[in-house]
């Protein structure tokens, strides 16, 4: 009877760790490609997570303990804007690609750094009205060579 009692506890809690793990990537996917500003060669491939709710900007990678090399988060608005990000409750360090309604990147914040209260996050900016913003792992953006005005496809 122990020996059952032991593997049903040791079952439930591996189903609660899988459930909690399954809950972070509850979001819908998209393909997205970066191509080089002057020629269609592909620079990178992600498979980003779709922010394009409100609740789903605010919330946007927290509490990650990880994110893949090929993985990010692509927030999606219905118009141009200026642009402000920080990293609270973000415990990995991220690049921001702001990107314009043509699909060219604006600018690139690297290695945007975690930060948990109650220490006062930076705010990270557009250099100008940005449409879309890609979140990928800190130091792609640069391990690519990742430049302004390189397309992002999706």
């Amino acid at each position: 009877m122990r020996l059952l009692r032991s593997y049903l506890r040791h079952g439930l809690l591996s189903l609660l760790l899988l459930l909690l793990c399954s809950a972070q990537s509850t979001l819908p996917r998209k393909e997205v490609w970066i191509t080089r500003a002057t020629s269609q060669e592909e620079l990178a491939r992600f498979s980003a997570e779709i922010a394009d709710t409100p609740e789903t900007w605010e919330r946007g990678l927290m509490e990650r303990t990880s994110l893949a090399p090929n993985a990010g988060m692509l927030f999606l608005f219905p118009e141009v804007a200026p642009r402000a990000f920080w990293m609270m409750h973000t415990l990995i360090p991220l690049d921001m690609l702001f990107i314009g309604a043509d699909r060219q990147i604006i600018n690139i914040v690297e290695n945007a750094v975690p930060c948990l209260p109650p220490r006062q996050c930076p705010i990270y900016h557009s250099t100008a009205p940005a449409q879309y913003v890609l979140e990928i792992p800190g130091g792609r953006a640069r391990a690519l060579a990742l430049n302004t005005g390189d397309r992002v496809h999706f």
